[in-house]
């Protein structure tokens, strides 16, 4: 039995890792998602800080167990794994969706014929306000996200 309660309380939040990473891995902004997957990733991440507390106290509670019955090493591992346990559950709380994707420090902006950075293939975004026209193009915005700007004297950010 102590062997049981000690290999879970090593397990387990190993497994807490692999459930808190799932919708990271299944969300990939750059591949064709189905309704779906983005509903699951959604469900996951509603219930993950839920999960991840009660798989933490599960994990706390087998450390516990297995404390006093094991050896220094295996003293080490356990407070490891609670480390880890305890990490998920702050993870859990976080947007990691948006890690993904830096904001565009320092944004430069560049007359068409000067902006030697987009391809005449590139996909860009318009904007035309007032006699004032700007472009963005899609392959910034996708991994920028968005941009602030002013076209036409209207403030704006301007999303993909």
């Amino acid at each position: 039995m102590k062997h049981r309660v000690f290999a879970w309380s090593m397990v387990l939040p190993f497994c807490l890792v692999g459930l808190v990473l799932l919708p990271l891995i299944l969300d990939r902004p750059f591949a064709t998602q189905t309704p779906r997957t983005l509903t699951l990733i959604y469900h996951l991440r509603a219930w993950l800080p839920a999960l991840a507390a009660a798989g933490a106290v599960l994990a706390l509670a087998l450390a516990a167990l297995s404390w006093r019955r094991s050896s220094l090493a295996g003293r080490f591992a356990v407070a490891g794994t609670c480390v880890i346990a305890l990490a998920c559950v702050w993870f859990s709380r976080q947007n990691a969706f948006e890690w993904k994707f830096n904001p565009l420090a320092h944004a430069q902006y560049a007359a068409a014929a000067e902006a030697r950075f987009v391809d005449p293939q590139d996909v860009v975004l318009t904007v035309s306000l007032h006699g004032d026209a700007a472009a963005y193009p899609v392959r910034q915005l996708a991994y920028h996200h968005l941009v602030q700007d002013v076209v036409g004297g209207v403030p704006l950010v301007v999303t993909y």
